[in-house]
């Protein structure tokens, strides 16, 4: 094809059909644009030809190249590789070092087997193959894995891994590689200069190519910080990743750690200045779809005949290697459950950068016939990896929990264990001691037998840090008639949270109060009895809108604290998580932290949710003022106070809340209640996120 600009539309249309049709059977958009690329590529249909892909189209290549390194030199930041370190040294040196071990040992025994190479070739040629086999099958493809990650807008502590390690792998890739090429030389006699020299020429080519990518990210910081415009962010940072690139490239350098290196710079700068990131990914789109459909187009079919079975060993054995080693590594550094069982799943594609390494080699004049073999191996193994790598990437980050759609099944738990109720483990505290002269109540409504028992163990809690009564309410409707004297009532009505009450230590006070209007009857009702606190379950016998007008009238109208529990699954409180923003929600909060502080082993996490662009000062006071108001509470023996800088507050808080049993939230103004359902951070958590919830609402006359 002999115009660029169609060839550019052809590709573009492929691989965004293709994607298309792969979403339909859940495969990731990557997989798509491969398989069109290999369609319209020299191996299928030529329609793209080999002259096209290495000179009219290749610079769309190395765009996309210095972009997909950039983005990931974002996820370097060092605060969190510091809290992180040892786990990330163990993963990586596992599947670094399995990988290599599996790859080396096995292309030796199947090259055996097999008879490959020249006749003259002798065991140590055939082990010199291996190794640089072995070097090469490290690297991990880093531009699949980060446009899976975004595709399936992942998020979580399994995807933050997965790209820390990507990066850090591919730097003992090159590591690795320039080793094996050093001891290659020096096996096969054609080396004059010292093995020290070789080792010490790999070394230079790491060292350079990082300080050419720090250089650039600091000449970015130093413009970019200067801009109002974002379009003129993204025009000038792109002008200096580009250089950056080219530049790496004319020195015989990598431009895939130049412009890690770059990003690296920016994020870990004082002021954190990440919009350039921002508005990269922005630009991206369509040149990841033309660099993903050219990269199956430089796929060739007939690699797989030529590679054998030494071609398919390579795959199968990097795969188990990848796998294997990131679980040894995670089950040594204590990573979790998810990181020990998904992240070598995760690691399987393997594409550029290895690719790269091979045509390296290919320069060296010594190693050719090595490189001849090894490039239609290799390229099996991409060939192979592109094709099934993003699919396992996928179900890895869907099976931890982590994509879209797996906070979508997300979602869909909560409103199923709503309907089922609470799970609430058994008292274990010991008896409470009531308070011999209460004042006041800590009133609950009460109205399904699935909820009951969660309000009374929080109203009782409550009413011990008050040292006042707890106060069950039913509201009936007016002509609700019954034979019953009030005590039988009580007992037949009651019976669950008195029991629950009761082994806790306290006697429960129940009312039944006959009314239309149920908001109004629970207000005068608090008003009568002194209630420190009213608490809401979210009932299941009425619909959502329903629930939405009581709640929002109580919490208008009632003079004291009004609490709204939205329950799931099972209702621990020993990890509790308290997302913040303002400072006024920390009084809002105090009571019930207070509450349940006093009873039992707790462990309360205090999140500062700040603006992406707050630097480390600014973090550092956030932390500061909540310690000294823990202090001030004397709730600093149970809390733990954490700010962090974050683009989303929303998927902060979920994947914070993985390893919380229990969240409270001070849910906005009594004036504007119907912004905790529809906008407010508070109802989309409620929303979003599977872990029982307390949302609480100041005193009117304090709002």
């Amino acid at each position: 094809m002999q115009s660029t600009t169609l060839a550019l539309a052809l590709i573009l249309g492929a691989g965004f059909a293709a994607a298309k049709i792969g979403q339909i059977f859940r495969l990731p958009s990557v997989t798509g644009y491969i398989v069109a690329g290999l369609l319209l590529g020299p191996s299928c249909f030529g329609l793209i030809t080999h002259g096209a892909i290495t000179s009219h189209l290749d610079h769309f290549t190395q765009i996309a190249l210095m972009l997909i390194a950039f983005g990931i030199g974002e996820h370097l930041e060092l605060k969190r590789l510091r809290h992180a370190a040892w786990k990330l040294a163990a993963i990586s040196s596992g599947e670094t070092l399995a990988c290599f071990a599996l790859v080396c040992y096995g292309s030796l025994l199947v090259a055996r087997w097999t008879g490959i190479g020249p006749a003259s070739w002798t065991g140590n040629d055939l082990l010199m193959l291996s190794m640089l086999l072995g070097a090469v099958s490290i690297a991990t493809a880093p531009d699949s894995t980060l446009h899976v990650i975004r595709e399936e807008k992942a998020a979580g502590p399994l995807t933050t891994t997965l790209m820390q390690v990507v990066a850090l792998n591919n730097g003992l890739a090159f590591i690795a590689f320039g080793i094996m090429v050093t001891i290659t030389r020096q096996l096969s006699g054609d080396n004059n200069s010292p093995m020290l020299g070789s080792l010490a020429d790999s070394f230079r080519y790491i060292t350079f190519s990082l300080l050419i990518g720090i250089a650039t990210g600091l000449l970015m910081d130093l413009i970019i910080h200067r801009l109002k415009s974002r379009g003129e962010m993204l025009t000038a940072g792109l002008a200096l990743l580009l250089i950056c690139g080219e530049s790496a490239r004319l020195l015989d350098l990598s431009p895939l750690l130049a412009g890690m290196a770059a990003g690296f710079t920016i994020v870990n700068r004082d002021h954190r200045d990440v919009r350039l990131f921002r508005e990269i990914n922005a630009f991206e789109p369509p040149i990841y779809v033309l660099f993903f459909t050219l990269a199956g187009a430089h796929l060739v079919l007939s690699a797989l005949l030529l590679a054998g079975w030494l071609g398919f060993s390579y795959f199968l054995l990097r795969a188990a290697g990848k796998y294997l080693g990131a679980r040894v590594g995670a089950i040594a550094s204590s990573a979790s459950t998810q990181e020990r069982q998904f992240l070598g799943l995760a690691l399987m594609p393997h594409a550029g950068v290895a690719i790269g390494l091979v045509f390296l080699l290919q320069g060296e004049e010594s190693l050719k016939l090595y490189a001849e073999i090894m490039t239609p191996v290799v390229l099996t193994g991409v060939l192979l990896s592109e094709i099934f790598g993003p699919i396992a990437t996928r179900i890895a980050l869907d099976r931890a929990g982590e994509t879209a759609a797996a906070m979508t099944q997300q979602r869909s738990a909560v409103t199923a264990h709503e309907e089922r109720g609470i799970e609430l483990p058994p008292w274990t505290e010991g008896k409470l001691i009531p308070p011999k002269n209460p004042h006041g109540t800590v009133l609950f409504g009460a109205s399904h037998s699935k909820t009951v028992a969660g309000l009374a163990r929080i109203s009782t809690l409550l009413a011990h840090f008050y040292k006042a009564r707890p106060l069950a309410v039913r509201i009936v409707p007016p002509d609700t008639e019954h034979n019953k004297n009030s005590h039988d009532l009580g007992r037949e009505l009651f019976h669950i949270e008195e029991e629950e009450t009761r082994r806790m230590g306290y006697e429960l006070n129940t009312a039944v109060i006959k009314g239309k209007d149920i908001s109004a009857s629970l207000v005068d009702t608090a008003r009568q009895s002194d209630a420190m606190t009213i608490v809401l379950g979210h009932p299941i016998n009425i619909s959502a809108q329903e629930m939405l007008k009581v709640v929002e009238l109580v919490a208008r109208t009632a003079s004291c604290q009004v609490i709204v529990a939205r329950f799931s699954g099972l209702l621990h409180s020993e990890r509790i998580l308290v997302p913040l923003i303002n400072s006024w929600e920390l009084t809002v909060i105090h009571d019930i932290l207070a509450a349940l502080a006093a009873v039992g082993r707790h462990r309360i996490t205090l999140l500062k949710l700040m603006s992406s662009y707050v630097d480390d000062d600014g973090i550092e006071l956030a932390e500061h003022m909540m310690e000294n108001w823990t202090f001030d509470s004397g709730l600093s023996p149970y809390v733990f106070c954490k700010a962090v800088a974050t683009d989303s507050r929303l998927e902060t808080v979920i994947n914070e809340a993985r390893h919380h049993d229990l969240l409270i939230m001070a849910a906005n103004p009594p004036k504007g209640i119907h912004r905790l359902f529809f906008g407010s951070l508070a109802a989309d958590v409620a929303q979003h996120c599977a872990k029982p919830m307390l949302m609480v609402h100041r005193p009117v006359d304090e709002g």
